[in-house]
């Protein structure tokens, strides 16, 4: 838990889908030791769709902003920030809603925001100390896309590529692009080591002051 005087190392880490965010993450983890991070994933924060039809839900455009619950992810940002634990939520990708499931994060000296938009609602941003934008060729990002969402979501690979032509090209463009105008940081060709090993010094380094503190 970190210290009652101390906020927390808060890091947004934004890209286009299949850019290799959550290769970032996992390397912020492994340096600074999981103990020591709160990880929120923006895919987990998908508004629930309940109160919707399964057609309903299967046309819901996942890669625009209003897709999530942006109150409640500000709010969970607030609370870790303050010393609380919260319970986020999870999301069914095969039932296209909200899962019955959540997963407690504590709070801890590091949160690491991890998602599409990341960078993209000013709330979260003015709560962040240090924002990434991991930047990769559009053709690597809709292989790792596809090879996914066959492997884990169920999907077929003719409705990836229809999602793909459809929404997730489009809205990239529109609005997950210009969020690297917000980044601190942008990280070429994906999760390359030696720029990721420079940002975890870092971060290593603020802790260890905090600590001192």
């Amino acid at each position: 838990m970190s210290k009652p005087n101390n906020k927390p190392f808060v890091i947004g880490v934004a890209g286009g889908s299949g850019s290799g965010k959550s290769t970032v993450t996992r390397q912020v983890l492994a340096s600074i030791g999981p103990e020591m991070t709160a990880v929120l994933i923006q895919d987990d924060y998908y508004c629930d769709q309940t109160h919707m039809s399964p057609e309903e839900r299967r046309k819901t455009n996942y890669d625009h902003p209003d897709a999530f619950d942006w109150p409640l992810m500000v709010q969970h940002v607030q609370a870790l920030r303050r010393g609380e634990a919260i319970e986020m939520p999870t999301y069914d990708f095969t039932q296209d809603n909200r899962a019955s499931k959540t997963i407690t994060v504590q709070p801890a000296p590091v949160i690491v925001i991890e998602g599409l938009f990341a960078l993209f609602d000013a709330d979260l941003r003015k709560m962040m100390s240090l924002k990434i934008f991991v930047d990769t060729a559009a053709d690597v990002r809709f292989i790792r896309r596809l090879q996914r969402d066959m492997a884990e979501r169920g999907r077929s690979a003719e409705s990836v590529i229809n999602q793909y032509l459809e929404t997730v090209r489009p809205m990239h463009k529109q609005f997950v692009e210009p969020t690297k105008r917000r980044a601190d940081v942008i990280l070429p060709h994906g999760a390359n080591g030696p720029a990721v090993d420079i940002i975890t010094t870092k971060v290593v380094s603020l802790i260890r002051d905090l600590e001192r503190g």
